[in-house]
């Protein structure tokens, strides 16, 4: 027992802690990750866009981050139109025609009252735009999060977005935005269907790139291991001389 007892010295119990410590923090963010990666992949997979509409106060608050489960869900909510903040998203084709979205928010009211940006329909050219609705209205549609391609905008003053970024409407409104936007079933009249298969590609790195910071979290406590093991190891004290050999030592010190 004494051979292991400096196992325990004040020194290595600090270090004993700090591995324990450095542990629990990289494994729980490494399993934090793994389970992002796996609700990724669980919600690429399911196809919710032929299901029955759901209420949006179901599906999604106004202060709610965007659920990965509910990507496709159809949704039914009303409110009133801010015609103000329409813009048009660039790059949505159909019949391989190049085109794009028209996208006019609608407020759900209430104390909470925040907005949720439509996209009422399809148009070729930003001539034929018909006019914004206006007062009330309401809405069936598929409830999508708010893309984020990183295409740049060549001209921010106009009113042509290349993608459907939440963020970039809100300096259009007076209020809030909801985590995501509807795509509505039924075009508004002078506009064609827009459907999800005008959608931008799905980038495949979001969902790796959660395993990757798994991984990533997980080497890190294998190197925490491994420091650990070479602390103990330089701490370890040097082999204890028999009794015979002290006593040997002693008599050449004195001389004898």
């Amino acid at each position: 027992m004494r051979e292991r007892a400096w196992l325990v010295s004040p020194r290595l119990l600090g270090a004993h802690l700090l591995l324990l410590a450095a542990l629990a923090v990289a494994g729980g963010l490494g399993l934090w990750q793994y389970g992002s990666w796996q609700d990724q992949r669980a919600a690429e997979a399911a196809d919710l866009t032929e299901t029955a509409p759901r209420p949006l106060a179901d599906v999604l608050g106004p202060d709610d981050p965007f659920p990965q489960a509910v990507v496709g869900q159809p949704v039914t909510f009303s409110g009133t139109w801010l015609p103000e903040g329409t813009v048009l998203v660039s790059g949505r084709s159909r019949d391989d025609v190049e085109g794009y979205w028209v996208v006019t928010p609608l407020t759900t009211g209430g104390a909470d009252a925040a907005a949720v940006p439509v996209v009422r329909g399809w148009t070729a050219s930003t001539d034929d735009v018909p006019p914004a609705p206006t007062g009330q209205g309401e809405v069936t549609g598929w409830l999508q999060p708010s893309e984020g391609t990183g295409a740049p905008d060549d001209d921010p003053t106009d009113d042509v977005f290349p993608q459907l970024r939440v963020a970039d409407l809100v300096q259009r409104v007076d209020v809030d935005l909801y985590n995501g936007y509807a795509v509505a079933e039924q075009p508004e009249e002078g506009l064609a269907p827009a459907d999800l298969e005008q959608l931008p590609d799905v980038g495949r790195f979001t969902a790796l790139r959660n395993l990757l910071y798994a991984l990533e979290w997980w080497v890190f406590a294998g190197f925490a291991v491994f420091i650990w093991w070479r602390f103990v190891q330089d701490s370890r004290p040097g082999p204890t001389p028999p009794d015979g050999a002290v006593a040997d030592d002693d008599r050449v010190a004195s001389g004898a």
